[in-house]
């Protein structure tokens, strides 16, 4: 296949997948985008066996060059710049204050140019938000998911603007049943609704000594991804479960604790808890959503009360492992330790199906500077949303509340 074969079925894969995407069918749309990918690898094998064919046929055997001069045959092309690692390197000078060679000011202008759909931007401007690149943001992301895996979890989409799902509610009527000859199938009537993710604003500072500003780019860039990771990480995880759904996205506890169908998920204990309260807890998850759950709970939790839970011999049920992606497995499942967790609750579930979130605009970055106290602000901005999908796909198991008497 040539580059236009290629380009017009890659380009028709992934407007198929965005419309479906737009439908709410996220599970067509993840499958076309990778068809996608899977094509342009098939693409990129291709053109890569194709091209050392031809080096092989061009070879040209030369005779031994001791004492003698050779001229060199072939054709000289444009070289190629690693635009990224390029972009990456000009956006730690300008944080930096350093001066940019003029291919790294221009490959920083342009970007941002089209990040902030404004010609007039240099790599002068003061205080106007400037592209995190693509490796650092990525650096950033999976720090952040690592210490709190629940968000990492969640499925995830990079959509601008409002990302709308529509959620199946019930079948009101006309859904699959036994008829007799002579009685005609009903009309299947569905209800829909649905979920939207607008976006919340997500800002975290780090502060930067001038004396600090003194290390090498790449400790630079290092140290800047570690603190952001961190701060954002921190957000994020607890917006996963406790999000407020105002000025933060919803969070899986908020989410069920909304209405009378979500608080069937919310199970209680009391003191210790026992075997009976964990197959309680399981069994409240819709059985479509069983594969691919886990525990997620903090790490007291985790080792205060799952690693105690023992059966009529005083065996623990908890078996410490640390190769699926856990900290342990109970009954199966993948335990993950998640300080974003209230202490004392223990999250079941499959969020990966059962819970969505979207980065509605890039990361950026703005530095302000204060000359008195020697020190730079550099301050982190993205918009992010997130919220339940399906109720059935998690299930809550948290401590009973004592009844507090009330006072004569």
């Amino acid at each position: 296949m040539n580059i236009n074969e290629f380009r017009e079925k890659y380009n028709g894969l992934i407007n198929e997948a965005q419309t479906a995407l737009t439908a709410g069918d996220t599970e067509k749309a993840e499958k076309l985008k990778n068809e996608a990918q899977a094509l342009e690898t098939k693409f990129n094998d291709e053109a890569t066996t194709q091209a050392n064919k031809n080096a092989k046929a061009g070879v040209v055997t030369l005779p031994d060059l001791k004492d003698v001069s050779q001229p060199v045959n072939g054709t000289v092309v444009n070289s190629i710049t690693d635009k990224t690692a390029t972009y990456e390197n000009a956006w730690a000078k300008h944080l930096l204050g350093k001066e940019m060679s003029a291919e790294e000011t221009s490959i920083y202008e342009n970007t941002n140019r089209k990040f902030l759909n404004d010609a007039s931007f240099t790599h002068t401007t003061i205080n106007t938000p400037t592209l995190i690149p693509d490796t650092v943001v990525a650096g950033i992301w999976k720090r952040a998911e690592e210490q709190y895996p629940l968000w990492g979890d969640i499925k995830g989409f990079s959509v601008k603007g409002t990302l709308t799902f529509n959620k199946h509610k019930e079948i009101e009527s006309g859904d699959a049943a036994w008829y007799d000859e002579a009685t005609p199938t009903a009309d299947e009537k569905n209800t829909f609704v649905q979920l939207r993710l607008d976006g919340k604003e997500l800002s975290k500072s780090v502060t930067v000594s001038w004396k600090m500003k003194t290390m090498a780019i790449p400790e630079f860039v290092t140290f800047l991804e570690q603190e952001l990771a961190e701060r954002i990480g921190v957000a994020l995880g607890l917006a996963a479960y406790n999000g407020n759904g105002v000025d933060q996205p919803t969070g899986i506890k908020t989410a069920l604790n909304a209405d009378d169908e979500g608080k069937k998920q919310i199970l209680n204990y009391t003191g210790q808890i026992k075997y009976a309260d964990m197959t309680s807890l399981i069994s409240t998850l819709h059985s479509s959503y069983t594969n691919g759950a886990c525990f997620y709970a903090t790490n007291g939790t985790v080792w205060n009360q799952l690693a105690n839970i023992v059966d009529g011999n005083g065996r623990p049920y908890f078996i410490p492992d640390t190769t699926s992606g856990g900290v342990g497995r109970l009954f199966g499942y993948v335990v993950k330790a998640d300080a974003g967790v209230d202490e004392g609750d223990l999250l079941f579930g499959n969020v990966t199906s059962g819970v969505v979130k979207n980065q509605n605009a890039p990361l950026s970055i703005t530095t302000e500077t204060h000359a008195k106290a020697r020190e730079d602000d550099y301050v982190a901005y993205t918009v992010v949303d997130a919220n339940v999908l399906d109720k059935k796909a998690l299930a809550i198991l948290t401590p009973k509340v004592a009844a507090t008497t009330p006072a004569k």
